[in-house]
């Protein structure tokens, strides 16, 4: 049965632009955490070696997949648009390596036994999924010491937990509802300690201060178990 969240999420792709060509130094992949230009760390968040294996739960149009496979990982990505997933295809024909599958995060870590070397969310499928569910999958899917990473936006003063988004599905029609969950980031990192995760970071990044808007961008990084070191880079 077709996931109903899916026709949602293709709507709202098409709001969405494609990818600039090249990023401020002039490269034509990146990877960007936060939803400004040219702003924030990086892939080194991931602490990844060539080769390593790592999950994107909700790719969209695969930009940071595709930066991932020029360092030579293995990249997979996972998203429940076959808009995105077809623009990310169309835009990255030659990203060698790069898995993409349509389908949900939760049945995806359910059903699949590979063990990843890290998973990670860009305003993604950490948002839009009950931690509950999601976290314990997660960290039984990354290797000892692998590194769950997500970016989302801050919440809103007062409005934690379970809070609901409405996507525009055209004038004839209600918006879709797609549930997301907002926490505080020290609840983020008693909530990822609770289900065994190790070395939890949580921090808002700022806006740039060029920038007209002022939402920064809340990045959480933890790692399962304690055989790697802990990040020592913007976090």
């Amino acid at each position: 049965m077709t996931d109903p969240r899916s026709a949602a999420w293709d709507t709202y792709s098409l709001t969405k632009p494609q990818r600039r060509l090249t990023n401020a130094k002039g490269e034509t992949t990146w990877f960007n955490w936060t939803q400004y230009a040219d702003h924030g760390p990086g892939a080194e968040v991931l602490g990844l070696t060539p080769g390593a294996a790592v999950l994107d739960l909700g790719c969209g149009s695969g930009g940071n997949l595709a930066h991932l496979a020029t360092l030579a990982m293995k990249p997979v990505g996972i998203d429940l648009s076959a808009q995105q997933l077809g623009r990310a295809r169309d835009r990255w024909p030659d990203a060698r390596g790069m898995q993409l599958h349509q389908t949900d995060a939760l049945a995806y870590l359910r059903d699949k036994s590979t063990i990843f070397d890290a998973i990670y969310s860009v305003f993604g499928a950490a948002w839009f999924t009950d931690p509950g569910l999601l976290l314990p999958l997660i960290h039984g899917s990354l290797q000892p010491g692998g590194v769950f990473a997500f970016s989302q936006r801050p919440p809103v003063e007062g409005c934690y937990g379970c809070q609901a988004s409405y996507i525009p599905r055209g004038a004839d029609e209600d918006p879709a509802v797609v549930k997301r969950w907002d926490f505080e980031p020290d609840i983020w990192c008693s909530l990822l300690k609770e289900y065994g995760f190790a070395e939890v970071t949580a921090i808002v990044l700022p806006a740039p201060e060029q920038d007209k808007r002022t939402t920064g961008t809340l990045l959480v990084r933890a790692l399962r178990g304690d055989r790697a070191q802990p990040f020592h880079g913007d976090m």
